[in-house]
């Protein structure tokens, strides 16, 4: 069937962009005026506006409706892996795989170099299982809870928990975002992830260097002491504490090592730690599914772990899958009637140097990840679009795909209302709205995050790693990149959703 949008030619800069700063002016007055952090509404009214922008211009609510709803289809699979890592979360509580990961971090782990020793551990599992979620919603929520016995801010944590696991996220071949960058801009993986080294290693060396400056805590601070040994308390008159209790960890290890899909394999974990905690903790199998569904529920006595575990179950996850699919209805809308490509456009036109190009190619994704709250747009839109750009240059797109990763995975974590921000605050249990979003510092502080992107735009300014295109090499590797075909306003046509959805088959 024909796609009528074909005919309607790309709108104004100015018409492209309107919508968007009403919509990101709604999210500030409800943000900044009323203390309010609930950006659904917000940007359901963006979604409207965005729709009676293109209607103006031609377009048919059937169209944009199709569009918003494909945007959906591709980001499905993060969703319902979301949910899983919700149910996986009440029931790894449950079964004592949680509290023990804290009983054990809290005798082992050295305050005073808790947050770097948190950085490294999360950097380690997320490059092994591939995936910062899976990271953050198992090892990251124990790590939460030795930080709060420790007495360190929960916002120092969760920056350098978030530092950590999306490092692993960036650079694992298993990971679902490092292999659609290179896929998008038709690279090998590889190359890619070497290609990355320069910013990455960097870093993640000046945020070491950062968090084990700052340290944790005063091992002899007696306050401290007091917290770790009634929460240790607290952990051991609750629940059953060992080995047995780390299985449903190793099975996700295990399975992401042999490379199973990330659904079946969380899903898995989260039978085996059901299992777990009904031989071991005595809980019944009703109970298993109230904890899976509704997150698990504890009296402890001690109301600093009471807080901390008593979270997961699908339920927890309603707030973020909602806000993700009003956020990516407001961006599949504002790509079908082509506001996202008018904008790209305007940039690689004025790209006419490559310092200039890849400092655009490392800011758009940010610019997608913030409009559309989608991971997988804020890379796969830019990478399809900047390729022309690089090779009027002369310019390797093992740039491009360096850029767009950045740019992509790095910050979405950064921007709490993008799928990424607004699972890290769920997951963790951050404090968020009623006018209090002090937990929202953990933002500047995952230091690995906004380091590289920017490593990436300093090393263009001054040519470094800046490589140029070697037309020896295979197409997969590092020649031009087959050009999408345009429609009747010149702007490129994007490939298929249904084809870009196949390409994400992990999670973030």
């Amino acid at each position: 069937m024909k796609n009528e949008s074909k005919t309607i030619a790309l709108p104004s800069l100015g018409m492209a962009l309107l919508p968007i700063v009403m919509t990101i002016s709604l999210l500030a007055i409800q943000l900044f005026y009323y203390g309010d952090f609930t950006p659904h509404i917000p940007l359901a009214l963006g979604a409207a506006i965005a729709a009676i922008f293109g209607w103006s211009r031609g377009y048919r609510w059937k169209e944009m409706e199709a569009g918003g709803f494909k945007l959906l289809h591709v980001a499905m699979p993060a969703m319902a892996t979301l949910i899983v890592v919700g149910m996986l979360i009440g029931v790894l509580i449950s079964s004592g795989t949680v509290p023990t990961l804290i009983y054990y971090g809290l005798e082992l782990l050295s305050p005073r170099w808790f947050l770097a020793a948190t950085m490294l551990m999360c950097a380690v599992v997320s490059l092994v299982v591939g995936s910062s979620w899976t990271t953050v919603g198992t090892l990251g929520l124990a790590l939460m809870g030795i930080g709060i016995a420790l007495g360190v801010p929960v916002y120092w944590t969760a920056g350098s928990i978030v530092s950590g696991a999306f490092f692993g996220d960036k650079m694992s071949p298993l990971s679902d975002t490092t292999n659609l960058s290179p896929a998008v801009t038709e690279t090998n993986i590889f190359d890619h992830i070497k290609n990355m080294l320069p910013t990455t290693v960097p870093a993640m060396l000046i945020a070491l260097v950062i968090y084990a400056w700052v340290g944790g805590s005063d091992p002899g601070d007696a306050s401290s002491l007091t917290r770790i040994t009634d929460i240790r308390e607290g952990l051991s008159d609750a629940f059953q504490l060992g080995f047995w209790q780390l299985i449903p960890l190793l099975v996700i290890l295990t399975l992401a090592f042999l490379k199973t899909a990330p659904i079946p394999a969380l899903f898995t974990a989260t039978v085996v730690g059901g299992v777990i905690a009904m031989l071991t903790q005595g809980v019944s199998f009703d109970a298993v599914l109230t904890y899976a569904h509704s997150g698990y529920t504890v009296e402890t006595g001690v109301e600093a772990l009471d807080t901390l575990l008593n979270r997961g179950g699908v339920t927890s996850m309603t707030w973020t899958v909602t806000l993700i699919i009003f956020a990516l209805i407001f961006g599949g809308i504002l790509e079908k009637t082509l506001c996202l490509e008018k904008v790209v456009q305007t940039i690689t036109e004025k790209a006419r140097s490559f310092r200039a190009l890849q400092t655009s190619a490392v800011l758009t994704p940010m610019f997608v990840n913030a409009i559309s709250g989608d991971v997988y747009l804020s890379i796969a839109l830019p990478g399809r679009m900047y390729v022309s750009a690089y090779e009027r240059l002369g310019y390797s797109r093992l740039n491009l795909s360096r850029a767009i990763e950045e740019g992509g995975t790095l910050v979405s974590p950064l921007i709490p209302w993008n799928v990424g921000g607004a699972f890290t605050i769920t997951a963790l249990g951050l404090t968020v709205g009623d006018g209090n979003f002090s937990d929202l510092l953990y933002i500047p502080l995952a230091f690995a995050c906004w380091l590289s992107p920017l490593l990436s735009i300093i090393y263009a300014q001054f040519g470094l790693f800046s490589h140029k295109a070697d037309p020896k090499k295979r197409p997969n590797s590092d020649q031009p990149a087959k050009l999408t075909s345009q429609d009747e306003s010149g702007s490129p046509i994007p490939p298929s959703d249904e084809n870009l959805a196949l390409n994400i088959s992990g999670v973030s």
